[in-house]
């Protein structure tokens, strides 16, 4: 059997980066940035007030209480070229611009709010409540560099460096593809043999949690010729294609058969349980990268957390490799069979130990749902004491 390590290595170098593309600022959320992005323009361009209250000369309020005359209203946008000479406040709003002459700002709950004249009853040194030009960024400034995840802070960057547009590499297109003829949709009365289809909306779910579009294609019978058609249908949209079923030894396996023949996509024996039937290759003309996994719940789950993930992230151009582990301590004894890595779900508490879920078959979807993390039982190891070390994958 192939060993997970070489099974996820074969499917990093087969997967690529997308290309980048120049996307409108309303569509670049989650995807990777490819450029550098830096500011044309000193942030703030100009000094302004942090609040609103009085422009004045620090000088005329060493000695307080004092009142002065209001010479002047400022207004947040205000382009007009403003001063304080002695003796002199403006009444000033948050966010304008910091009148010539002045070099502090009083904020209005320190005075009496006076418009024609104010009283200040508090002294403020030089420079108070006023943001000063490119304290924030200076011009030329790098603000992001390529690799950096667009979120709503990174958003809220390239709009205030007066972007428009920005070169990322986009989010993935994932089709998510369940097969078998006992699968029906939720919401339906279920016939003798039928059984609700979990494994699109599990996968589809992870796929949106990968930071990736997933979109749930209908599910597909034991006929390898309606597979093909279902899977030439959406290769138009699809970047990725992820399949459920239809992988094993049985005589009924639709994927296995109608991918077998196209010589791009292998089918082999990964040393891992849950998970062990696995099938990766590329398909169509513009070789999008296929993920066959197995059909039990529990095992397309697992193999998407070890195999898929990964690749969608190489894919968003983020660092990936096998998920990051770390070490928790398990509350009661671990079997595992000999010669397969094991990934057992678990329950990872705040005090560093970790406690195996009942339930460990790999159609115990139910069990699943109960787990936050994957126990790792390396493919020597037969038999874990309970309180021994593991490595765990948090889910």
């Amino acid at each position: 059997m192939k060993s997970v390590d070489a099974h996820l290595a074969d499917i990093l170098a087969t997967v690529r980066p997308l290309a980048p593309l120049e996307l409108e600022l309303e569509r670049a959320l989650g995807t990777t940035l490819a450029e550098e992005v830096a500011a044309p323009v000193p942030l703030p361009p100009f000094d302004n007030s942090a609040m609103d209250g009085y422009a004045v000369r620090a000088e005329d309020i060493s000695d307080v209480p004092v009142r002065l005359p209001v010479i002047d209203d400022v207004a947040a946008g205000s382009g007009e070229l403003r001063a304080v000479g002695p003796g002199h406040a403006v009444r000033i709003m948050t966010g304008a611009p910091v009148p010539a002459g002045a070099d502090t700002v009083v904020p209005v709950e320190w005075t009496d709010g006076g418009t024609v004249t104010v009283t200040i009853d508090r002294t403020a040194a030089a420079g108070n409540a006023i943001r000063r030009a490119g304290e924030d960024v200076q011009a030329g400034e790098i603000v992001l560099k390529p690799g950096t995840v667009i979120g709503s802070a990174q958003l809220g960057i390239i709009a205030g460096v007066g972007r428009r547009r920005v070169r990322a590499r986009p989010l993935p297109r994932v089709v998510v593809l369940s097969t078998g003829a006992e699968l029906v949709e939720p919401g339906t009365s279920l016939q003798p043999g039928q059984i609700w289809d979990s494994n699109s909306f599990t996968l589809t779910a992870a796929v949106r949690e990968t930071g990736a579009e997933g979109f749930r294609a209908g599910t597909v019978s034991d006929d390898p010729a309606a597979f093909l058609d279902q899977l030439d249908a959406q290769l138009v949209r699809a970047d990725a294609v992820v399949t459920s079923g239809g992988v094993s030894m049985g005589a009924y396996e639709p994927v296995k058969e109608a991918l077998s023949p196209l010589g791009t996509v292998r089918f082999e024996k990964v040393a891992m349980q849950p998970g062990m039937p696995q099938g990766f290759g590329v398909v169509g003309e513009d070789q999008v990268p296929i993920f066959a996994l197995p059909g039990n719940p529990v095992s397309s789950y697992v193999s998407f957390m070890l195999f898929v993930r990964p690749a969608l992230r190489k894919m968003r151009g983020l660092p990936t490799g096998f998920p990051e582990t770390e070490t928790a301590y398990v509350i009661g004894a671990l079997r595992s069979p000999a010669g397969k890595r094991s990934f057992l779900r678990g329950v990872l508490a705040g005090d560093g130990t970790v406690a195996p879920v009942h339930g460990q078959g790999s159609h115990q979807l139910a069990a699943l749902a109960t787990a936050n993390a994957l126990i790792m039982v390396p493919e020597d190891v037969t038999e874990v004491p309970s309180g021994a070390a593991v490595e765990v994958i948090r889910l």
